[in-house]
């Protein structure tokens, strides 16, 4: 055999034994990897034992796929303030009040239609509000407007002064809701915006 021939079969020799070993040494490593989760997992421990008994092992179960709660079809498809221009409709038919031309009517028949209007919607308003006077004085008497107000619940008027105390007559005592009681509305998408159905006689 020539020189370079041993050569180049001492290279595979050795070549073939360093695969042999890295792989030794690979599995090695995988072995004391698997021997430490042995010591810390049993469920890891019960897998394994299957394996070496010659079973196959057991696949897991998918986690469940979270579903996210349904959203309220209504909620979303229609403002309260539409349910209340719908209520003070059927109620108190405000809306054809308000539409109707009134420049050929007196002020007589203007009045007697006023006050059905008003009656009704009314009681409307305080089913649903419950509204009460913001102030606790009636019109007219003093009142002292503290540092610092806040302006949803004051509005100033008049000659103002620059500099406290605000004391002033009250011109009106305002107003505020006790509760809003809006019904739910529950009809369909696309008669959202429907303030009043068409009315059809036969």
């Amino acid at each position: 055999m020539g020189t370079f021939a041993a050569i180049l079969l001492t290279l595979c020799v050795v070549a073939i034994a360093f695969a042999v070993c890295f792989a030794l040494i690979k599995n090695f490593s995988l072995g004391v990897a698997a021997l430490r989760r042995v010591c810390g997992d049993e469920a890891f421990a019960a897998q394994v034992r299957r394996l070496l008994s010659g079973q196959p092992a057991e696949t897991p179960a998918p986690a469940p796929t979270p579903t996210s709660a349904p959203t309220p079809a209504s909620a979303a498809l229609r403002h309260d303030a539409l349910s209340l221009l719908a209520v003070l409709q059927r109620e108190a038919r405000l809306l054809d009040f308000l539409k109707e031309p009134i420049e050929g009517y007196s002020d007589a028949q203007i009045g007697a239609a006023v006050r059905s209007v008003h009656k009704d919607s009314a009681a409307v308003i305080e089913r649903m509000f419950g509204v009460e006077p913001l102030a606790a004085q009636t019109e007219g008497a003093t009142m002292e407007v503290p540092a610092g107000y806040d302006p949803a619940r004051f509005r100033l008027v008049g000659n103002v002064p620059a500099q406290g105390p605000l004391r002033g007559r009250i011109a009106h005592p305002g107003w505020k809701a006790t509760r809003a009681d809006v019904p739910e509305w529950t009809g369909r998408a696309d008669a959202s915006s429907v303030l009043a159905p068409t009315e059809v006689e036969f």
